[in-house]
């Protein structure tokens, strides 16, 4: 990288430092403050921050080498949020907002009972530790290698100290707004890089007929191995609902709203910015194939910086991978502090005062990044595959909990046993299916109904147990005692109706902009089918 690439990540990090420091002045005078930014977040800032926290590394290594190796299809991921962004802003985030809630797990307890808080308290910070921050490392340490010539150990020190620094003194309001300011350096890195490689194969018309024509069809046959369009419309959702509307990491940002409104339209905006993905990462890994068909798939998007960016531009777009990188870090550092402080610290502490709740979360904080850096060691040692296995974990256990929180908001008669053995049964059979797969890749001798098991695609797999889930969930339900009045404090009063609650100023707007969002997907699905490429 020449000199002025270098002086353009020098100005990254310096802004980053001051979006921190600007937004961090006021965080610390309470826990509302300093884990919900007050509740006084605007949509644009909560919409960038849902897109920031969702993009990391491994988006931008991941989509350009699936866009490379097989077409738009993993883009279905990326449309099919705009769905659930919607269902986020118009089905719970009114729930939430209006129960005051600061985690997930809280809602759980108040819907349900302190065991279902607990599991979800639990199970997210393991994953989130073993996983997120496990796999943000990994990711960060192979493309600053790649592209900076960094090792391992430096890439990561240097993303883990500039992340927690921030994190830990600003809290979510320093999330937040750093996440704004990162939003839109990746996303202007992206463009600059799909214009470059576009224009290198020598257009679109050269694009569209320098590959197969199923490059561009978004719909794969039931027998697809990766994306069958049956587990694209059925299962992928399933894992949507668990990520984008329960997952403490994503849905913080929306209770940090000034209103239900604002959240909404956050969510909604967060919508049309998850349109971008596709053309500005899946589409120059498609580029990528015609320009290097030699290269392997993961390595695209590092051989497409490298070739044919120039002076500056290149250091534009690395920064916007580290841009990608500290965003979702600064995202689980933040979203597990307040797991631990709200969820444990402040139920066996529950005299604490407001002070003594920040600086726990400071603390938490700091505590996981000394976790990051205790892990590096044994990130060095792993394969890249096993850091699919523990990626896949979270798809084995998100559908009993999106059964359990869509259950809680749409039936009433949903009971605390009912969800807590949901929650169970569902982590059991997805530890059977996740052993299952790892035994069959490394051709254990295995019972054949395990083999069959492991052979089932990832996406109808959640579809099963999904179903599953709910069934024991309705059967445990009826053949037990109803939930109690405070179970269904939630739902507002038959007075009131939802639809009081969220007739604020600006509610038409949002929804004329849900509607041409949900038309735009419509339009790209029905162009990238098999009717127009042939």
């Amino acid at each position: 990288m020449a000199s002025l690439d270098i002086a353009l990540l020098v100005a990254y990090f310096v802004g980053v430092g001051g979006v921190g420091y600007w937004s961090s002045r006021k965080s610390q005078d309470s826990s509302q403050s300093y884990f919900l930014s007050g509740r006084s977040v605007g949509w644009f800032a909560i919409g960038a921050s849902l897109f920031a926290s969702n993009i990391s590394a491994e988006h931008f290594i991941g989509l350009a080498g699936s866009g490379a190796s097989s077409g738009l299809a993993v883009g279905q991921f990326e449309w099919l949020a705009c769905f659930i962004l919607l269902l986020l802003g118009w089905l719970f985030v009114p729930f939430y907002i209006r129960l005051g809630v600061f985690t997930m797990p809280e809602f759980l307890e108040t819907r349900y009972n302190s065991h279902c808080r607990t599991y979800l308290s639990a199970v997210s910070l393991i994953a989130y530790v073993f996983t997120k921050i496990s796999v943000a490392l990994w990711a960060a340490s192979m493309v600053l290698h790649t592209i900076l010539g960094w090792d391992m150990w430096t890439g990561a020190i240097v993303l883990l100290l500039a992340t927690g620094l921030y994190t830990a003194v600003g809290g979510l309001r320093a999330v937040i707004y750093t996440e704004l300011f990162q939003a839109f350096i990746l996303i202007a890195g992206g463009v600059f890089l799909t214009v470059a490689a576009i224009s290198e194969v020598g257009g679109l018309g050269a694009l569209s007929g320098g590959v197969e024509p199923e490059f561009f069809n978004l719909w794969k046959g039931f027998e697809h191995p990766d994306f069958p369009w049956t587990g694209i419309l059925f299962g992928a959702p399933i894992l949507g609902i668990w990520y984008w509307c329960t997952d403490q990491m994503i849905v913080q940002r929306t209770l940090a709203a000034k209103s239900i409104a604002e959240a909404q339209r956050g969510a909604v905006f967060a919508g049309f910015l998850k349109l971008l993905p596709v053309f500005i990462l899946v589409l120059p890994g498609v580029a990528g194939r015609i320009l290097y068909p030699e290269t392997v798939p993961n390595d695209m998007y590092a051989k497409l910086v490298d070739e044919l960016l120039p002076v500056g531009v290149k250091g534009l777009v690395v920064a916007a991978l580290l841009a990608a990188l500290m965003s979702s870090l600064a995202a689980v550092f933040n979203s597990s502090s307040t797991l631990v402080v709200m969820d444990f610290y402040k139920k066996w502490r529950p005299q604490a005062g407001e002070k003594e709740l920040v600086r726990s979360g400071q603390f938490a904080t700091i505590v996981l990044v000394v976790v990051g850096l205790l892990w590096l060691p044994f990130i060095g040692k792993m394969s890249e595959q096993l850091f699919v296995y523990l990626q896949s974990v979270q798809a084995y256990i998100s559908p009993p909990i999106a059964a359990v929180f869509l259950a809680g908001l749409l039936w009433r008669r949903a009971n605390a046993s009912a969800a807590f053995t949901v929650l169970c049964t569902g982590f059991l059979l997805g530890a059977v299916r996740f052993i299952a797969e790892i035994g069959v890749r490394l051709e254990w001798n295995m019972w054949t109904p395990l083999v069959k098991l492991a052979e089932i695609n990832f996406l109808h797999f959640a579809i099963l147990l999904f179903g599953v889930s709910l069934v024991v969930l309705f059967v445990v339900s009826i053949l037990t005692s109803p939930p109690t009045e405070r179970n269904l404090s939630i739902f507002p009063k038959r007075e009131e109706g939802l639809a009081v609650d969220m007739a604020t100023r600006g509610r038409s707007l949002n929804i004329g902009l849900s509607v041409l969002l949900v038309a735009i997907v419509l339009a790209f699905w029905a162009y990238f089918s098999p009717v127009f490429f042939k």
